[in-house]
């Protein structure tokens, strides 16, 4: 008797900046094309406000009522813990740091933000919590969800504001076999491939802060017989696999 093969979609976006970067326009078609694939979970990389204000928090949160899912996963990002807005993420979006998503994979998720930082940092305490809960799941998909960039990313500038303790966080992701690392944060989509750890970086889904060639997009994660495939989705355009953009990057560079 054949086993059946589950298929589970998940789909990240980040950096929406709700507020004087948003775009109405790009949200809307987001929104069609997501619900379009049924996904089952939407994992958002933070930055889901520009200046973490009461109003802007009120009207991402009617926004994302808009989308069909089983599953809305939210991080914080840098610009979310601006004016005290640490306080409302937590109000407005709740969540859980263990998501154990169907039999065969789980999603972990960081806090790198600290307020009024624009820098991210994990910590000691929650890096050997990393540690203790990834070792509890040996024979699962392993995905890792946060905002900032734990690596640095080309045509992005000055790297001051990945993560401060990437070193030892990177450690602790190769000893417990994390499948897939997940971040936001400097609008530019990215993905170093290092055979079994994939570290995926999302563009700018709704901001208008996109870089260089570059437009909003998010990506499209599908997790099938324990193996994980990530491709590129151009809001109102194509989709093509992630990897593209590293084995075409003289087309997709900024010079």
């Amino acid at each position: 008797m054949k086993l059946q093969i589950i298929k589970m979609i998940i789909v990240q976006i980040s950096d929406l900046h709700v507020g004087s970067q948003f775009l109405q326009d790009k949200f809307d078609i987001l929104v069609d094309e997501i619900n379009h694939l049924q996904p089952d979970v939407i994992v958002i990389t933070g930055d889901l406000t520009n200046e973490g204000l009461m109003k802007e928090y009120e009207k991402c949160k009617t926004l994302l009522s808009k989308f069909n899912t089983k599953k809305i996963i939210s991080i914080s990002g840098n610009h979310d813990y601006r004016n005290t807005g640490y306080l409302l993420f937590k109000k407005f979006f709740p969540f859980e740091s263990v998501n154990e998503l169907d039999g065969d994979t789980v999603l972990v998720t960081l806090g790198t933000a600290r307020p009024d930082r624009n820098e991210g940092e994990v910590g000691y305490r929650q890096n050997l919590w990393l540690e203790r809960t990834m070792k509890k799941y040996k024979d699962k998909v392993k995905i890792l969800a946060m905002h900032h960039h734990l690596i640095p990313i080309p045509d992005t500038g000055s790297d001051q504001l990945t993560v401060v303790d990437a070193g030892d966080v990177l450690r602790t992701i190769l000893d417990t076999g994390v499948d897939l690392v997940l971040c936001g944060h400097k609008h530019r989509p990215w993905v170093w491939n290092f055979g079994k750890l994939m570290v995926v970086n999302a563009g700018a889904a709704t901001s208008e802060r996109v870089r260089g060639l570059f437009e909003n997009t998010y990506n499209i994660i599908t997790v099938s017989d324990k193996q994980v495939t990530v491709d590129l989705k151009t809001v109102g355009g194509k989709r093509t696999p992630i990897d593209d953009i590293v084995n075409n990057y003289s087309q997709f560079g900024d010079d």
